[in-house]
Formats: structure tokens, C-alpha cells, sequence
């Protein structure tokens, strides 16, 4: 039971403590003097929200502000990604024009950011037709189940692959997964590699710069000691 509290994030005893400091809360409010512009209320209790630190959740925090860092840099004509998150990909479209690849459309129009359907096992471009792509994230969960894709072994390695086909030679890809000190399958969540086999699954790419997300901090280095973390890749097609 620990094991599932801990990853549902369920603390009874602390939404018990917040919804105790809420009712205290009230009743010191309406002792106070009325604002008379306001004569209605209703309750809306956030119990989570009432937090030493402003919440994050550091493994997007860190590799969306990376992956930016680098949009902005080379500044292509047009970006492409394949399932990252559609908010960071939108605050993005308003420097750059961005077309979103995903087998779930988005309910929202933005100007400079477009949608086309389609599954990272089959994406909808020709070959070597696309100079600047990401896909931050998404790779290592094809195939498990968890947004109702097949199950599949290998879902990880031909999504790479078809990613690998529809980006130009010269073209740019930035790519991440999470590592770990093995190859292991966190079913039906995603999995997680080594450097080693995420570098053999582009050994025909030329590796320009690697990070690496472990607990709170970002790292230069892949340190098998530190065990599950992120590892961030931007790599060059070469042929």
C-alpha cells in the first residue's frame, strides 16, 4: 500500500492536516471585515497547494527549457516534434512555426502552431524530408499499453527508427528518454536505457551534445551510480 500512496502521490494524513488548515482558514476569513464588492462565496478548497516551494516537476522543467534553449539557437524555418508536451510546444510556436505529430489531436487553435495526425511508428512525411525534429519524452513508452497502443517488445526502437527516416541529412533531432544503470521495462509506464544502447540506437548519428536530469540537478556526465534519471540528446544526421 506505501508503494502505491507513493506513486499516486496519496497522503491521507496530509490532505487531512490541509483540509483542517482550510476550515481555519474560513472561519478567520469571515470574521474579517466584508468586502462588499464580493458578496458571494462559495467553497473551492486547493489542500495542495499551500506548499514551501513553488511545485515543479523537474524532469520537464529541465528538458523543456533545454530543448528550447536550442530551438532558439538554430532558429529553423520550421520545427516538427513528435508527442512532447503540447504547452511547451506552443509557447515555442510563438518564435518558431511548429507542427505537432500525435495520434491525439489538440482542441486549441494558436497561431504558428500547427497538428498533423499520426503515430510515431508510421509518421505521415517522406524520407529525410524534415530538418529540425523532437520528440522529447515519448519514446519509451511505445508499445506498453499506456495511451492505448499495442503492445509491442519493440515499440521503443522502431518509433527511433522512423524517426531517424523522416530527418534530412544535416538535420537535427532532439531527443530524450529516461536512463538508468540497465535496460529495464517499468510496465505499462515506460522504460529506460542506458547511454550505451540509446548511442547504438543512433550509431549512424554524430552525438553534439548530451545532459543528464538526476533527481533536482542537471548533469553533464551519465552516472550509472545515481540510477533513474533523464538523459537529453541533441544528435546530427550524417547520412
Amino acid at each position: 500500500m506505501q508503494g502505491a500512496r507513493s506513486y499516486f502521490k496519496f497522503e491521507p494524513l496530509n490532505l487531512l492536516k490541509q483540509y483542517i488548515w482550510f476550515l481555519r482558514q474560513y472561519r478567520n476569513f469571515k470574521k474579517m471585515e466584508d468586502n462588499k464588492r464580493f458578496k458571494k462565496t462559495q467553497w473551492f478548497p486547493c489542500l495542495l497547494d499551500h506548499q514551501k516551494y513553488t511545485p515543479l516537476e523537474p524532469t520537464y522543467f529541465f528538458q523543456d527549457s533545454w530543448a528550447a534553449k536550442h530551438i532558439f539557437k538554430l532558429k529553423p524555418k520550421h520545427h516538427y516534434d513528435v508527442g512532447s508536451s503540447a504547452k511547451t510546444m506552443g509557447v515555442l510556436s510563438q518564435f518558431v512555426p511548429i507542427t505537432m505529430i500525435d495520434i491525439r489531436p489538440i482542441a486549441l487553435e494558436l497561431d504558428g502552431l500547427f497538428f498533423k495526425k499520426g503515430s510515431i511508428l508510421k509518421l505521415p512525411f517522406n524520407d529525410r524530408s524534415i530538418e529540425s525534429l523532437s520528440s522529447l519524452c515519448v519514446v519509451e513508452h511505445i508499445g506498453l499499453g499506456r495511451y492505448g497502443d499495442e503492445i509491442d517488445p519493440f515499440g521503443s526502437e522502431k518509433a527511433i527508427k522512423e524517426l531517424k527516416r523522416v530527418l534530412k541529412v544535416g538535420g537535427i533531432i532532439l531527443f530524450s528518454v529516461p536512463v538508468d544503470n540497465e535496460n529495464k521495462i517499468y510496465f505499462n509506464a515506460h522504460r529506460a536505457f542506458t547511454r550505451s544502447y540509446i548511442l547504438e540506437l543512433f550509431d549512424d548519428f554524430t552525438l553534439i551534445e548530451e545532459k543528464y536530469h538526476y533527481g533536482m540537478e542537471m548533469h553533464d556526465i551519465y552516472d550509472v551510480n545515481k540510477g533513474f534519471g533523464t538523459g537529453l540528446y541533441m544528435f546530427k544526421k550524417e547520412r
